[in-house]
């Protein structure tokens, strides 16, 4: 018998991800880059994300400033309102990671609670964990955004190094130091420890 037409035949489960890096060649990864503001994160993830195109890899770049100011325009800067942002973009990390896609976060994640969570929601065996290490004077004469004056100034409150804790991490799987290092010096240090975490290996 026919199915009605308001009907669809099973046809079997949804693509796996597997199925889709095979597709993609390449390794589905989250590179999560946590660090002070004006440490560099940004940065980094344009070269790298550059880079990774070049050589034939498919990514998705999340940047803390857009979404910020586009789906969670809701949240606050409190520690809770931060919890909240990162628990949100881990999911939609975790999203496009079943997509098979590269993911390469850039957020200060201030806490290793927070971070915590967004490791267990993605998955702790692809939860790249970057430090981007510079020392908050460094960053507050760097100050790109105008964010660490702003704050002296009380214009930005639960601003994190201010009034607002920062815990690095005890054991990243790789640190930066932007203090120390040029930026093309550490993209070539992030990019050499990414790449053979990232090539699909079919077997």
């Amino acid at each position: 018998m026919d199915n009605p037409a308001n009907t669809f035949p099973v046809v079997g489960s949804f693509i796996k991800r597997r199925d889709k890096e095979i597709l993609l060649n390449q390794k589905a990864r989250v590179i999560w880059m946590t660090g002070l503001s004006g440490s560099g994160k940004t940065t980094i993830a344009i070269h790298l994300e550059r880079l990774l195109y070049q050589k034939g890899f498919f990514t998705q770049v999340f940047d803390a400033d857009y979404l910020r100011a586009t789906l969670h325009r809701d949240l606050d800067f409190t520690l809770e309102g931060r919890a909240e942002n990162i628990r949100r973009i881990a999911v939609m990390s975790r999203i496009f990671l079943e997509a098979g896609v590269i993911v390469i976060n850039c957020f200060i994640s201030p806490t290793k609670k927070i971070r915590q969570l967004a490791r267990k929601i993605i998955g702790y065996h692809d939860f790249i964990e970057v430090y981007v290490n510079a020392s908050f004077e460094k960053c507050e004469k760097r100050d790109p955004k105008g964010l660490y004056k702003k704050a002296r100034q009380g214009l930005v409150k639960n601003f994190t190094g201010i009034d607002s804790p920062y815990e690095a991490p005890d054991n990243p799987d790789i640190e930066l130091n932007t203090d120390k290092y040029s930026i093309e010096n550490v993209v070539k240090q992030l990019s050499d420890f990414i790449i053979p975490k990232i090539i699909l290996k079919v077997t």
